[in-house]
């Protein structure tokens, strides 16, 4: 935040060096008016440079947003793939096995997701993997098949686990420290550029601005409101879980 503030400090005291350097020398004519070459050329510099900002904003929860939608489903694809490989388990096991992954996926839809707008996921959901894992590796068979079933399931529950950490990074993930505050201090000067540089518009002239405000701010909100991958407009939705869930249901009737 230190090197912030110097930076703005530095890039001030060189517009005020330039400007004394130049009347100094002579150079130049001076220029008071609001539509001078000084405001214009500050006014295109100010509404690029938050375009840009307002931009990244957007960009990155977007692109965020995006992965996070595909890693869903890939973590639900790799639940129903441990669901069908866990049908080539000893047949006690079967049954405790399918009923976890249904039980986690339902855990994951009715009680994870909530929690997951606030940019956190539940601990439970990882034990509910791991005492899986555990009673999986637990198994022993001499039946090679048994034991094949054995290795790609934990596989899948393996995958299942990584996916489950990338959404849990995915969920507390956040635009770049500043970048909202730096979207709402290039919003607000641009706004107030015009009555700083010394233009006082009224009456019909006032129109324009007005409604250029109401969509800067209305802008500005929406990088905020979609700065979660699981909150907002953008939010991604538990759908590729509820898929799964329903393809566990059509696998059962069809055993």
């Amino acid at each position: 935040m230190v090197a912030y503030v110097f930076s703005v400090m530095a890039a001030v005291a060189l517009v005020g060096a330039a400007a004394f350097t130049f009347r100094l020398a002579g150079k130049g004519s001076d220029d008071r008016g609001a539509d001078g070459p000084s405001a214009g050329h500050a006014g295109a510099m100010l509404s690029a440079l938050f375009l840009l900002v307002f931009a990244i904003a957007v960009i990155v929860p977007w692109t965020t947003a995006d992965a996070a939608r595909q890693n869903t489903q890939v973590e639900s694809r790799a639940v129903v793939d441990a669901y069908w490989a866990a049908a080539g388990l000893p047949s006690v096991m079967v049954g405790p096995i399918r009923t976890g992954l249904r039980e986690y996926a339902t855990f994951v839809v009715e009680d994870e997701w909530p929690r997951m707008a606030r940019g956190e996921l539940d601990p439970m959901g990882g034990v509910r993997l791991d005492e899986l894992r555990s009673r999986i590796i637990e198994l022993s068979s001499d039946d090679d098949d048994e034991r094949e079933a054995r290795t790609t399931t934990l596989g899948h529950l393996s995958a299942i686990g990584a996916a489950r950490a990338q959404r849990a990074a995915d969920a507390a993930a956040t635009p770049p420290a500043g970048l909202l505050s730096l979207t709402v201090l290039t919003g607000l000067a641009v706004i107030f550029f015009p009555f700083l540089a010394g233009a006082r518009p009224r009456g019909i002239t006032l129109l324009p601005l007005a409604a250029m405000a109401a969509l800067l701010g209305f802008g500005t909100y929406l990088t905020w409101d979609i700065a979660r991958a699981f909150d907002g407009p953008l939010a991604v939705g538990p759908e590729a879980f509820t898929a799964a869930l329903n393809e566990f249901a059509r696998i059962a009737g069809g055993v």
